[in-house]
């Protein structure tokens, strides 16, 4: 006889990374292609010499380095092994029924309906809105009195559309005080939302203690192989995230990455648009071929292919350039290197893809 496992995990997708192959341009995990500046990784060479020690499990000194660069206190931030372990840990602070239940668009990132069924919650997605944002009134119409949580992920990934401040505004002036609400932005360092408009959830959040805000050193950082991400909340949000973290899940080289990472973050900033002006390049060059991109505020692009869109992807693989096909959905370009985007666009917009595909 076998131990007894959960059988509602049989159901559960496993999360699907993008693909890798050593003679294809990746352009699949919307990853930087450049790494970690030489003083980023001067710490973490000296780190790794104290790899026989436990890290600072309360992450004191990259939570310190946050507060004062948020302008919030030590007692708002939380750590996590990347932004996606705080999504599970959010969902088992406020979810402790079955029937408790769990917003969120779809499609959007693909982790919300694995870590919510992983905390024993039910989740309640909600079809995109036209040009592939989030619906938010179709969001706020769907919480009930078992809502818990909501993930609003801003930009949206895999589509890459984004809300303003004010659309934010309003649809969180609409959700109950008890429910939290998880601005998710992973992706916030390629908004280019006019200075107006710009949603930053971390001031939306100072007067909403309902609200917690998502960001990551994975993407604008460079640092997705280390897993580093972080919350910013009300303090007993932010206790209750840390009664439920793993001991020691954010590593030591993860720290000290982050922190110098944080310190160099003007140029590492610097770099982001760049990657924009090579979206642009991208998204025109895709629209001037007849394919339907929506703006993006992320680092790829969004071809909603439909029900073609695996076949694309294996078309792109086996013309060299992985991208990540969504079943039925769409395909998501990460934006890479000019070249990389250059072997891309060779592919997609060449008459015979164009007629296949378009």
């Amino acid at each position: 006889m076998t131990a007894h496992i959960r059988p509602d995990l049989a159901t559960i997708p496993a999360y699907v990374p993008g693909r890798n192959h050593p003679d294809a341009v990746k352009l699949a995990s919307n990853e930087t292609t450049v790494g970690p500046l030489p003083s980023a990784a001067k710490a973490i060479a000296e780190s790794a010499e104290q790899a026989n020690r436990y890290p600072d499990n309360q992450v004191t000194e990259l939570r310190t380095a946050l507060a004062e660069f948020l302008g919030v206190e030590v007692a708002n931030v939380a750590v996590g092994c990347g932004s996606v372990a705080l999504c599970q840990e959010l969902v088992q602070i406020t979810c402790d029924a079955p029937t408790d239940e769990v917003v969120f668009a779809w499609r959007s990132f693909e982790a919300y309906p694995i870590v919510t069924q992983v905390g024993n919650a039910t989740s309640v997605p909600v079809p995109l809105a036209e040009g592939y944002l989030h619906d938010l009134d179709a969001m706020a119409d769907a919480v009930t009195e078992r809502t818990k949580l909501i993930f609003v992920c801003n930009p949206n990934n895999p589509t890459g559309t984004a809300h303003g401040r004010a659309e934010l505004e309003r649809f969180l002036d609409r959700i109950p005080a008890h429910v939290l609400v998880v601005l998710d932005e992973a992706y916030y360092e390629y908004l280019r939302l006019t200075p107006e408009t710009r949603p930053d959830g971390v001031e939306i959040g100072r007067t909403r203690p309902n609200v917690v805000v998502l960001r990551t050193f994975s993407k604008a950082y460079g640092l997705a192989g280390l897993r580093v991400g972080y919350a910013v909340g009300a303090p007993e949000v932010i206790a209750a995230l840390m009664k439920v973290h793993i001991p020691f899940s954010v590593n030591r080289i993860a720290q000290v990455a982050a922190i110098a990472s944080l310190q160099a973050r003007g140029e590492l900033l610097d770099r982001t648009d760049v990657l924009v002006a090579q979206r642009h390049r991208l998204r025109d060059a895709l629209l001037a071929a007849g394919y339907p991109v929506p703006s993006s505020e992320a680092n790829f692009v969004w071809l909603p292919l439909g029900a073609r869109s695996v076949e694309f992807g294996e078309a792109s693989a086996a013309a060299g350039v992985l991208v990540r096909p969504f079943a039925g959905d769409g395909v998501r370009v990460t934006v890479g290197d000019p070249h990389e985007i250059d072997r891309f666009l060779a592919f997609a917009t060449a008459p015979e893809t164009v007629a296949r595909f378009r």
